[in-house]
């Protein structure tokens, strides 16, 4: 589709013009060179010099940025001398970031000189952005310095357009003014083929490790243990990515263990205390909100049809009246889980869903059980072993086609097989199921190999 014109007729000193305004859809990547040559009426008169200076710029339309940030995009100066030829040029640079939808211009001549007024709509597909590595400002100075040399820089990005490159290029002006050897680059994060929803920035090159780690906001109970958690990060390489995964895998489940529930971590910050050629030393600081620590309610279950509640709830550690265990709760529903494929429910799951009651600090838990559905004993294949030995197992196995699959029974049948086969030697034995969705059935290979003696 080609570009929207919008005609502009204008009157200033008894001359008469018409002005061409073009709609400029940075995704479709037009150029100015793209746009129909502009027509208008000759001048019935000359106009002085005075008439091309830039005299004022109006920006309307636009939520996100303001009229300055809008205008120092555009690469406009109050005062250069103007035509045409520049506004179009300008409104391609704004184009072109994706920072806007549609961007409109008209502007009059006058012995005053020249007005341009800008009408914008601003983009919608903003995502976040992260900085993984950039140790040598802190989060604070380093978004005020981008924004200085970007000024539609605010922390977020269009998903199409050239300001990500822009912001890597100020990040690169930034690492050679530092006197940084290393290269800015980003990636656009998304899950699989979904939508971009983040743009990760970083540098390679300098070898930036972990000094020491402290944290703020953690309680004298809960100290120790995070400190011995962040031990073995100390001297590790610094990616606030992998740092964010720690806190996940490691620090977190300190206070959901101790039934802090909300407990959060902040992005860490970096202090660098030692930087040669070679390597930058940095210092982290682990800054934790721990929340409330809520006391349990009670528990109670739903969806469960197969096991009566009070079996289910056997194999649940949560005490009444106690902080509840996260860690052990979700330990907990997997055994629940295992029940549920002893008797063939293989995709069976459970949802805890806790109810916090901020005011009191309490918590109650719903365990929405999902059992699925039933899967059946399907074919069963013993492999490495003679033919003998091979029929024996298969007569051995009492799964029989057609029955409800138990998960639990292979690991019995193979303790009950090698000590058949003791006398033949000892068995490095695999067993892998292959649940069958189309005919909700489980086909079992269970693979012998002989242990090789060294």
């Amino acid at each position: 589709m080609p570009p929207r014109l919008v005609w502009f007729e204008l009157e200033s000193s008894g001359v008469n013009f018409k002005i061409c305004s073009g709609l400029f859809l940075a995704f479709l990547g037009f150029s100015a060179s793209q746009l129909p040559a502009q027509t208008r009426k000759p001048p019935a008169k000359e106009l002085p010099p005075s008439a091309y200076k830039l005299v004022s710029i109006k920006v309307t339309g636009s939520k996100r940025y303001t009229q300055a940030e809008i205008i120092t995009a555009t690469g406009l100066q109050i005062g250069q001398t103007v035509s045409d030829a520049d506004f179009k040029v300008a409104s391609q640079h704004l184009g072109d970031t994706g920072a806007f939808g549609d961007i409109d211009y008209s502007f009059e001549y006058s012995s005053e000189g020249t007005k341009l007024e800008l009408q914008l709509t601003d983009s919608g597909q903003f995502v976040p952005t992260h900085f993984d590595n950039f140790v040598w400002l802190s989060d604070e100075d380093l978004l005020k310095q981008l924004h200085e040399r970007v000024p539609l820089f605010q922390g977020q990005l269009p998903v199409t357009g050239n300001l990500p490159d822009q912001v890597s290029d100020a990040l690169q002006a930034l690492l050679i003014e530092n006197k940084i050897n290393g290269r800015a680059d980003y990636l656009r994060s998304a899950h699989l083929d979904g939508p971009v929803e983040a743009f990760d920035f970083s540098v390679s090159g300098p070898n930036i490790r972990i000094g020491n780690i402290a944290f703020t906001g953690a309680g004298p109970g809960e100290l120790p243990l995070l400190q011995a958690a962040a031990h073995k990060m100390q001297g590790g390489a610094y990616l606030r990515s992998a740092l964010r995964a720690q806190e996940d895998k490691d620090l977190l489940p300190v206070y959901l263990a101790r039934g802090y529930l909300k407990a959060a971590f902040e992005d860490v910050q970096t202090k660098v205390v030692q930087q040669s050629p070679e390597e930058t030393l940095v210092d982290v600081a682990v800054a934790v909100h721990p929340g409330f620590q809520y006391k349990l309610t009670d528990v109670q279950w739903s969806g469960n049809s197969i096991f009566p509640a009070g079996q289910l709830q056997a194999l649940i550690h949560l005490q009444s009246s106690e902080p509840p265990d996260a860690v052990r709760l979700a330990n907990d529903l997997n055994a629940v889980r295992k029940l549920y494929g002893t008797r063939g429910y293989l995709a069976a799951s459970v949802a805890p869903v806790p109810q916090m009651d901020d005011a009191h600090a309490t918590v109650s838990y719903q365990l929405q059980v999902h059992e699925g559905d039933l899967y059946k004993m399907g074919e069963l294949e013993i492999q490495g072993l003679d033919t003998r030995a091979t029929n024996r197992l298969e007569d051995n196995w009492q799964l029989r086609r057609g029955e409800p699959y138990d998960t639990s029974y292979p690991e019995r049948f193979v303790d009950e097989s090698l000590k058949e086969l003791s006398l033949m030697g000892e068995w490095n034995v695999s067993v892998h199921e292959t649940p069958n969705g189309d005919d909700k059935t489980v086909d079992v290979t269970v693979r012998f190999d002989p242990k090789v003696s060294r």
